[in-house]
């Protein structure tokens, strides 16, 4: 059973709440026109390090005549993603050793991946099990913005907490996150220099700001509560992997504290005090065949 990724780096309800909002529905046109597939065709798509299955499960929604498989070597993510998504085939598997067959699929997309593991070993195994001509989706996360509200501030509680928390984590670097983390111009270089031809790329914008009118009540609480699920479970990772170095009291202390900030947020929002904090992610698609 492997847990490294939803234990050290981040948890099933952070990785699959902020990318249902990522990937809703009202952001799909976007994607679909830089993927450019036949939505009409029955096609074989592979999504590979799926997480938590959020991005999965919006492909079953844009490709309903599709036929979606989707992998991740994090048992706790694919757990999660068999409870929350329906229309995908969710296997525990490692892009090292895919367990399908040469030339299965048509597609095979990845979000937030390839920085972090070698490109040859990366573009390899999608070719191998990638059908002539099939298509293979890149999907990376640039420098985006974000403003936080005043409430979301630290207080001198956390900051002390956090920079207790830094001396004994080295989940970063121990795990190799973004270790080939490549520029927008040398990221189609690698997917070119690694067997793949006539690529393109393009970037889609999603706004995530609570106070935009054409925003619903339900999705901008939803954005905020993908803020809560971030803030708890980054607490309860130091929790799970720190314990020794932690009290009970500490911990509690500060869900308390978050929790209380994502209540202050949700209250001004239901009252209309504007705050017109905001994410912009900038998500760059490289699109390529074999």
């Amino acid at each position: 059973m492997n847990t490294i990724w939803s234990k050290f780096i981040q948890g099933a309800k952070t990785l699959y709440y902020s990318r249902k909002l990522r990937f809703d529905d009202k952001f799909a046109n976007m994607y679909k026109a830089l993927f450019n597939l036949d939505k009409q065709k029955k096609l074989k798509i592979l999504e590979i390090g799926c997480g938590s299955g959020a991005f999965a499960g919006a492909l079953a929604r844009w490709y309903p005549n599709a036929e979606i498989s989707a992998i991740d070597r994090d048992s706790e993510f694919i757990r999660f993603a068999k409870e929350h998504e329906r229309g995908v085939t969710f296997i525990e598997a490692d892009i090292t050793a895919l367990p399908f067959a040469d030339e299965s699929f048509d597609v095979v997309i990845s979000n937030t991946v390839y920085e972090h593991i070698k490109p040859s070993l990366f573009y390899n195994a999608q070719l191998r099990v990638l059908k002539p001509n099939g298509v293979c989706l890149v999907l990376s996360s640039r420098k985006g913005i974000a403003v936080p509200p005043d409430c979301y501030a630290q207080n001198a509680y956390e900051k002390a907490f956090w920079k207790k928390a830094e001396q004994y984590d080295n989940s970063i670097e121990k795990y190799s996150v973004g270790k080939y983390y490549l520029n927008e111009a040398k990221l189609p270089f690698a997917m070119e220099q690694n067997g793949f031809k006539h690529i393109k790329t393009g970037y889609v914008i999603v706004n995530l700001t609570p106070d935009n009118t054409d925003i619903s009540p339900e999705f901008a609480h939803a954005i905020i509560d993908a803020d809560r699920y971030s803030a708890i479970e980054s607490i309860e990772s130091v929790e799970q992997t720190m314990s020794e170095y932690f009290s009970n009291q500490e911990i509690n202390e500060m869900k308390r504290i978050a929790n209380n900030k994502y209540d202050i947020r949700i209250k001004q929002y239901d009252n209309n005090e504007k705050q017109w904090d905001t994410s912009v992610s900038v998500i760059m698609i490289m699109r390529g065949t074999k």
